[in-house]
């Protein structure tokens, strides 16, 4: 008989930015290695002989919690990934239900005839996971082991290993990020002992607690927004009013403003590319601006938002996060590691909020009308070891079934 613990992974990027995230490779949030903590006490006194993980950073990020205090090495397998959602990878939800509301609502309703575009449907992921579970499993008799997978392909495993019905699929609950699954495995099937369960975490850093779309109460919705880009012919008022609001906002009316240099600079970065100033819709609604440069501080590897604003009544709705979320999906497939931005120092509402997701001061600018800080925020692999205790693995494709092993001081890869 093995006992497995099978663990969804900290929270990462696609949770915060509303991203559809499966295969795609994203990071772990600054919330998400406070779970990763909290995960690593409660496993503090249970014995693990083994730890497997999807191949993905994520869930390879995550496995530190139990393999490193416990001086394991970390298997790998592509076939414990999510959902492979093919041609929705890295998509804004706003997008996905503004563009395929009906293939959104077959997918929210978890139903047997989804598929994502050049992907999986979840019959075929839920299958996948069982499939490399046994095997890993078989591996290990009259052991406890450890399995870090993803949320939906973990929800449709369960479905398959409890024999639901695909009536019954959408009556399983979602997971919270780094929840715990106890079962069983004798060689045929599973016993599950208990599901789901993040009681290690503390209201204060959980996801679900702080959003709404899993809910079945009747609550409103979570609000994901979705980006295209503005019109230069048509928009030049909606951006000069937004940047004028910003400026007076932060700056007061005492400083002129320069509607005309800030229009040229949107001209260029336009013709840099159509995204170069991206309007963030709710719906029908434009409810914000991010500006993107291509060129600025490129030589440093890093992309820069002249501009990110959000219209006064949507301040309150913590949807800044998205704005950011969508520069690092402009600027990560550019190769570009690092976000940089300026904020006035006497902006606490801004600075409090970049502080809040990862940004530091890294200088500030010079011959500037006004004062500004640089900020700086960290999106490629393999530094975010200065953000916990114990840096995660490198950043790399083993092989499946290939170990990583912990040293005293920091992980090394075998690629």
């Amino acid at each position: 008989m093995t006992t497995i613990y099978l663990i969804r992974h900290a929270e990462a990027e696609g949770n915060l930015y509303r991203r559809i995230h499966g295969w795609y490779d994203s990071l772990i949030t600054e919330n998400g290695f406070r779970q990763i903590n909290a995960l690593e006490e409660r496993f503090r006194n249970i014995h693990i002989d083994a730890a497997w993980s999807s191949d993905l950073y994520r869930t390879c990020t995550t496995a530190r919690a139990l393999y490193v205090p416990k001086g394991l090495p970390l298997h790998t397998d592509p076939e414990l990934r999510e959902v492979n959602f093919g041609g929705w990878e890295d998509m804004a939800f706003g997008a996905a239900y503004h563009f395929h509301r009906e293939e959104m609502t077959l997918f929210n309703r978890v139903s047997p005839s989804w598929r994502a575009p050049g992907g999986e449907n979840l019959s075929e992921a839920g299958s996948r996971l069982e499939r490399a579970i046994r095997r890993i499993a078989g591996q290990y008799p009259d052991q406890t082991i450890a399995i870090f997978s993803h949320g939906s392909v973990i929800r449709q495993f369960m479905a398959n290993a409890k024999g639901l019905s695909p009536q019954e699929w959408n009556t399983l609950p979602h997971s919270e990020n780094t929840a715990v699954t106890c079962m069983t495995f004798d060689g045929k099937g599973f016993q599950f002992l208990f599901q789901g369960d993040a009681s290690h975490l503390p209201e204060e850093i959980t996801t679900m607690g702080k959003q709404m779309w899993w809910r079945k109460d009747g609550k409103a919705e979570d609000v994901n927004l979705w980006f295209r880009p503005l019109d230069r012919e048509t928009e030049q008022h909606l951006y000069l009013e937004a940047r004028r609001d910003a400026w007076t906002g932060t700056h007061g009316p005492d400083i002129p403003f320069d509607g005309e240099g800030f229009w040229s600079d949107a001209r260029r970065h336009l013709d840099q590319s159509p995204w170069g100033v991206s309007v963030a819709m709710v719906k029908e609604e434009p409810m914000g601006i991010v500006q993107l440069d291509r060129e600025r501080y490129g030589q440093d590897g890093a992309g820069y938002i002249p501009f990110c604003y959000i219209s006064p009544k949507w301040r309150e709705h913590e949807l800044g996060i998205q704005l950011i979320g969508h520069a690092v999906s402009h600027f990560r497939p550019l190769g570009r590691d690092k976000l940089r931005l300026r904020c006035a120092p006497y902006n606490q509402r801004a600075q409090h909020f970049y502080a809040k997701y990862g940004f530091v001061k890294i200088g500030e600018e010079k011959n500037s009308r006004v004062p500004l800080d640089i900020l700086e925020k960290y999106i490629g692999f393999g530094r975010q070891e200065l953000r916990t205790e114990f840096p995660p693995p490198p950043r790399c494709q083993l092989e499946k079934g290939q170990a990583i092993t912990p040293t005293s001081d920091r992980m090394h890869s075998p690629c």
